[in-house]
Order: structure tokens, then C-alpha cells, then sequence
């Protein structure tokens, strides 16, 4: 374990929160608020520290797969930690694990909050919820590369443990430019965003927090209400940047470079789109009656069918008052989440098509015994390797899964609540079920069962395995 190089990325993450901290600052300015003193003071302490971490370069600046996967699990939990501070030193969140869980959620893009009443937060602390999701939203490692001369093509390996889905792959030669592409997209995409939220009449800070919290598919909002007291047609824009921001960012580089063909031909996106149309049609006939009009039960569904694939969390409605079949539907779709390679949670669209065309395989091979047949995914035949990663996960994801219900059991929580707080954290999506639902929060929970959540948001936005490596006794053996 190539330990300095490590605390030097560390350093990094820190410098690189100081300046985020400085936006927090701006908004109190504006709306002269004295909590603005806090993120002042932190963003000095996280500058400082991180200077002395970074101000000698390492000698040994080559780092492999484990010390990627180190490097990116404890930045997000120092990213944590101190963006949490602020939370908790102006007493707007008492409770420091309240502030951590607030904090967490917002970083992971999860959405879970602990707030009775979020609009007693003073603005600064609003926009730093939101602001905390479109950083986590693409990553603040792949930020890290965009701006960090790295050695050779080993930073692959901190992109590879900060990137969701099953395998991530270089835009370019270059893992530097790939990272600076995939920044300038999603950069542009949330300008995009905001302008037509102004042009709509939405305010001006609503449009700004509420575009970061979208872009980042976190679902964080600035009203108790989330996204209800918006008009029909501004939360038809935020449900449309939702589910953008749900696509691999790979599409929209191809649209770029007019490889359009390519573009449209993403068999993940299909299936992507296929999930999100027949999951509207199936809410909205099962819904109808709930509402006074089709039309409004299609508002609905549209929207919350598109918050709850992209794991972003906003709501209009309270579908915890839903059917049980369209909560049935809600549920699994928490489960598929968006694509690879996109601001999304969840286990990913991906994933479930390639292990149902292993499926597919198997049961082929058992009428045909001889037959030699390949899985392919969009068009390219599926490595073993891959293949073997992605059952892996699978197996992994439901033993985190399972542990996590069972910790959470002991304190005789309903089973419908335990089982989706867990499902809405470890798939970063937000609202559950029951006493966790869209229109109640996570506060009332002891603080052991929020850390267990916190450990859920932070191993499911991290792809399980960089999280469990710190748990592992050999990852910090230096020769093995």
C-alpha cells in the first residue's frame, strides 16, 4: 500500500472542498446571513490541512487498484466529515450524526434527509444540501483528475472505483480529458437547466438549488413540500432533466463529436427509456382514480417514475398513499435506477440486461447442451471478467442488503419501513415506504441505524467494493 500518495489525494479532496465552501459564503452574503461564517471558517481549516497534505508531491506517485479504491472510499468520508461541520457548529443540525447523515445523503446523491421542516435551514445551509449533490453527482474524484497531473494511465483506477456501473471506459486516449469532458457536459447540461427554469418563472435560488439537485439526481429541495408547490409545468422540466441526467454521459459525448448513429443505437438507453414508458403506462391506469383527471394521473406518475429510476427523490404527490402495486413498481425501480455512467443510483439498467441474457443463455444451453453461445451488449461480446464482476455484485449488494434489514429489525421498526430505508439508501434514491416515506423523514432513527444508512449511501454510490475494502485486513498489509 502506497500510503503517502493516498494522504496526498486526501490533501486534494480537501483543497477542493475549501473552494466549494466558498459558494455557501456568497449565498450568505447575498442574503446577509451570519451562518455564512461557518462555511468560511471550515473552508479555511480544510485549506489549511490540505496544504500541509499536498505541499510535497510524493516521491512514488504510482498507485494500482487498491490504492485507487482506498484513495476514493476515505476522500468521500473526509468529504463528509468536514461538510458536515458546518451543519453542526451553527447548531441548525444539533446532533453530529444528524448533520453527518444530512451531509452523506447529500453526497452520495441519496436524498434521505432528517429535517422535520427544511425550510427553517437559512438559505446558505439550503444551497450547500444541493450543492453537495452536484459535486458527488459526477464525482469528486473525476474532478480531482481534471485538474491533477497523475502518473501515466494508473488514475484509471480512481475513476474505475468512483464511476457506477460495471465497467468504465476512456472517451479519449487520456484519462485527464475524458474526466474534463465528462465535467464540461455535465457543467453545461445544469446551466441549461437553470436558464429554463428562470425563463419559467421558478425564483431564482430555486432554480439554482433545485437544477444542482437534479443534475446530481439527489432530490434534495428548498420547500417541505419538494417539488409539489411547483407549477405542473416546472416539474415537467425538472422530471425531463431527471431522466437526462439518468443517460451514460457516453451518449451525450457521442451526440458531441455527431456520432449520432452510435448514440441512438445504446441498447442500454432503449431498455432505459422501454422501463420508463411501461412503468408510466402501469402507474398511471393504476393510479386514475386517485386523481380528478387521466391527465393528472400522468403528470404524476411521469414524474415520480422518473425521480425514482434516476434515485433522485422528489416528489409531488405522496405515493405512499399509492396502490400497492404502483409502490410494487416504485420499489423495483429504486432496485434498476439509471444507466452506467451516469449521475444515477441504483444497480443500473445495465447490469439487470446482462444478467438476463445470462439467463437467457443458461436456459438455452439446457435445451442445447453443445451450443456455444456469447452474450453481447451493446453489440460488443460480454468479457468473463465482466461477467463474473457483475454476479459478484450481485451477490455482495444482497448481503449488504441483507444485514442491513437485519440490524435494522432489532428495534421492531415495520417491515415495509426497514426494507425500504434500506433500498431508498444503499440505492441512493431517497424517499422509502411507511414512517420513511416522501412525506416523513429519517430523524426519528437511533443513531446506530443512521450509520448503518450512512455506510448503505456511501457503498451504494461507491459500487460496494471500495467501501468494503477498509474493512479488509490485507488492504493495508505493504507487500501483499
Amino acid at each position: 500500500m502506497n500510503i503517502p500518495i493516498v494522504v496526498y489525494f486526501l490533501g486534494w479532496v480537501l483543497n477542493i472542498e475549501a473552494i466549494f465552501m466558498l459558494f455557501p459564503c456568497l449565498i450568505a452574503l447575498i442574503y446577509g446571513e451570519s451562518s455564512g461564517f461557518y462555511f468560511l471558517g471550515t473552508s479555511v481549516m480544510c485549506a489549511l490541512l490540505g496544504w500541509f497534505l499536498t505541499h510535497r508531491r510524493p516521491e512514488n506517485t504510482i498507485f494500482y487498484a487498491r490504492e485507487g479504491f482506498v484513495s476514493v472510499s476515505l476522500g468521500w468520508i473526509v468529504l463528509s466529515l468536514f461538510g458536515a461541520l458546518p451543519f453542526f457548529l451553527s447548531g441548525e443540525i444539533p446532533a453530529f450524526e444528524d448533520a453527518l447523515f444530512e451531509v452523506i445523503s447529500g453526497f452520495t446523491t441519496t436524498g434521505a434527509s432528517v429535517l422535520a421542516d427544511i425550510e427553517s435551514l437559512s438559505r446558505c445551509m439550503l444551497f450547500w444540501r444541493c450543492l453537495a449533490i452536484w459535486i458527488g453527482g459526477m464525482g469528486v474524484l473525476v474532478l480531482l483528475l481534471a485538474i491533477l497531473p497523475l502518473a501515466g494511465g494508473y488514475s484509471m483506477h480512481l475513476m474505475r472505483a468512483e464511476s457506477p456501473g460495471p465497467s468504465v471506459g476512456k472517451l479519449v486516449p487520456k484519462v485527464k480529458a475524458t474526466a474534463k469532458i465528462l465535467y464540461v457536459i455535465y457543467f453545461f447540461m445544469t446551466v441549461i437547466q437553470i436558464f429554463i427554469l428562470l425563463l419559467s418563472g421558478m425564483p431564482w435560488f430555486d432554480s439554482l438549488t433545485m437544477s444542482l439537485s437534479t443534475a446530481g439526481t439527489g432530490g434534495f429541495g428548498v420547500l417541505n413540500s419538494s417539488a409539489a408547490s411547483y407549477s405542473p409545468f416546472q416539474q415537467n422540466i425538472l422530471a425531463i432533466f431527471m431522466i437526462l441526467f439518468g443517460v451514460n454521459f457516453n451518449v451525450y459525448y457521442l451526440l458531441l463529436t455527431k456520432r449520432a448513429k452510435d448514440a441512438l443505437l445504446s441498447e442500454e438507453v432503449r431498455y432505459y427509456l422501454l422501463i420508463i414508458l411501461a412503468s408510466i403506462a402501469l402507474i398511471t391506469w393504476n393510479t386514475r382514480s386517485l386523481f380528478t383527471d387521466f391527465q393528472e394521473a400522468l403528470h404524476h406518475s411521469f414524474f415520480q417514475v422518473a425521480t425514482i429510476i434516476t434515485t433522485t427523490g422528489l416528489s409531488t404527490t405522496d405515493f405512499n398513499l399509492w396502490p400497492s402495486f404502483s409502490k410494487t413498481i416504485l420499489l423495483l425501480l429504486m432496485f434498476i435506477g439509471g444507466c452506467a455512467g451516469s449521475t444515477a443510483g441504483g444497480i443500473k439498467v445495465s447490469r439487470f440486461a446482462i444478467v438476463i441474457k445470462s439467463v437467457k443463455r443458461e436456459l438455452s444451453s439446457l435445451i442445447h447442451p453443445r451450443s456455444v453461445k456469447m452474450i453481447k451488449f451493446e453489440g460488443k461480446p460480454i468479457d468473463k471478467a465482466i461477467l463474473r464482476s457483475i454476479y459478484i455484485y450481485f451477490i455482495t449488494y444482497l448481503f449488504i442488503f441483507t444485514l442491513s434489514i437485519l440490524i435494522l429489525n432489532i428495534d421492531n421498526y415495520d417491515m415495509v419501513t426497514n426494507f425500504s430505508a434500506v433500498c431508498t439508501t444503499l440505492n441512493n434514491c431517497g424517499p422509502g415506504l411507511e414512517q420513511v416515506g416522501p412525506a416523513a423523514n429519517f430523524g426519528f432513527l437511533s443513531p446506530v441505524y443512521k450509520y448503518v444508512l450512512m455506510f448503505d449511501m456511501l457503498a451504494g454510490r461507491l459500487e460496494l467494493f471500495p467501501m468494503l475494502l477498509l474493512f479488509w485486513p490485507r488492504t493495508w498489509m505493504k507487500n501483499q
